[in-house]
């Protein structure tokens, strides 16, 4: 934004010069390019004595809008100042650039609307019922592309599904192990102060069998299979987008749903309730442990009690939550994946949620299963 712009390349620097007390004159080119310094001379000239301070600009030869704005910032600290400002021998395009910067400076910004905190409620239930729905339909289309493939066996990728049952069953054993087993010492040694009490010691073997059994052993392996497995398919599938190559698998024919969901959703269905057979048997194993350093209950007493109180329905229970949950952080993990906008912090922000939503809603479904099976005295 400039005015009267000489055809010359060497433009005349700006600068400012004093006439009398009070008098500033403006000479040279007032633009971003010639503008080294001025702000800082046109502040020490001028004089804080003075009750008008006058300022010629017969002398200027071009300005733009960043000479205005220096001179606009001047300007308002000399008014501030309780000094009065008079322009001498301004042209008429130099009066309108500056009036109109004036103007522009001085307007206030908008403010955004501030929202009501129901408001915000409605916005953030509109936004989790939509994400509901797009759920729901992510569900069908799996379901109809399995429905598509499940007649043609050799449609299958069985490589993928292998090396995905590798990758969130086998590499897992090692924490599902551990956390299993440090579980069940926790549940025998938190029971074995209480049972001491009122000679109750051999019941340690029910509390430590159906607690793993039907409720933890299912629980705390999808939890951990959540955070391990179901972050890296939001993570691996939201890279893929970011990088383009989900449309490209689409522009040579393949299915997204068919070459990257369905086999990561098999693999789970069968790795996670193994992981949970798993857990059960190194969970018992830890309330073993614990029972027989706490309650002086031998090893093969413990085994007999188990064999002959804890019914294989326990057992079954806690295999059969283990499907549904395998289901669920599978399809929201690749969900979540495929929701991702196409930006690294995206990917951050859509794994962090298939964690956060897998983990949720694993433990809503855990708690709905436990009425249930006590509504059917299971």
């Amino acid at each position: 934004m400039s005015q009267n712009d000489p055809m010359q390349t060497e433009l005349i620097p700006a600068d400012i010069t004093q006439s009398h007390t009070g008098a500033l004159v403006l000479s040279g080119n007032w633009t971003a390019r010639t503008m080294a310094g001025a702000g800082q001379k046109l502040a020490a000239l001028c004089d804080a004595n003075v009750a008008e301070v006058v300022v010629d600009g017969s002398r200027l030869e071009t300005m733009d809008s960043v000479g205005v704005w220096i001179l606009h910032r001047q300007f308002k600290e000399i008014r501030n100042t309780g000094r009065s400002i008079r322009l001498l021998d301004w042209s008429s395009p130099f009066l309108k650039l500056l009036d109109a910067v004036e103007k522009q400076i001085d307007m206030p910004l908008p403010m955004p609307p501030r929202e009501s905190s129901l408001e915000k409620i409605g916005k953030e239930g509109e936004a989790a019922w939509q994400g509901m729905f797009a759920l729901l339909s992510f569900i069908g289309e799996c379901a109809f592309v399995l429905m598509r493939i499940a007649p043609h066996p050799k449609r299958w990728r069985w490589r993928q599904v292998l090396k995905n049952i590798q990758i969130a069953g086998f590499d897992a054993l090692p924490i599902i192990g551990l956390t299993a087993f440090l579980l069940g010492i926790v549940v025998a040694y938190q029971g074995s102060g209480q049972l001491r009490h009122y000679g109750a010691n051999i019941f340690v073997v029910e509390l430590v069998g159906f607690a793993m059994l039907r409720e933890f052993s299912p629980l705390i392996t999808a939890i951990i299979i959540a955070g391990r497995s179901g972050s890296a398919y939001a993570a691996q599938i939201g890279t893929m987008v970011v990088t383009e190559e989900i449309d490209g698998m689409r522009t040579i024919g393949i299915e997204p749903i068919d070459f990257l969901v369905l086999p990561k959703i098999i693999a789970l269905i069968v790795a996670l309730p193994l992981l949970t057979v798993f857990a059960d048997v190194t969970g018992v194993f830890g309330g073993m442990i614990m029972a027989r350093s706490q309650l002086g209950i031998s090893y093969h007493e413990f085994l007999v009690r188990f064999e002959s109180e804890i019914h294989l329905s326990a057992l079954l229970i806690g295999i059969g939550k283990s499907f549904v949950f395998a289901a669920i952080i599978a399809i929201i993990g690749c969900y979540q994946g495929f929701r991702t906008k196409g930006n690294a912090d995206s990917v951050g922000r859509q794994t962090t949620r298939s964690v956060v939503q897998s983990i949720f809603i694993v433990i809503i479904l855990d708690s709905v299963f436990s009425v249930i099976f006590s509504l059917l005295d299971l």
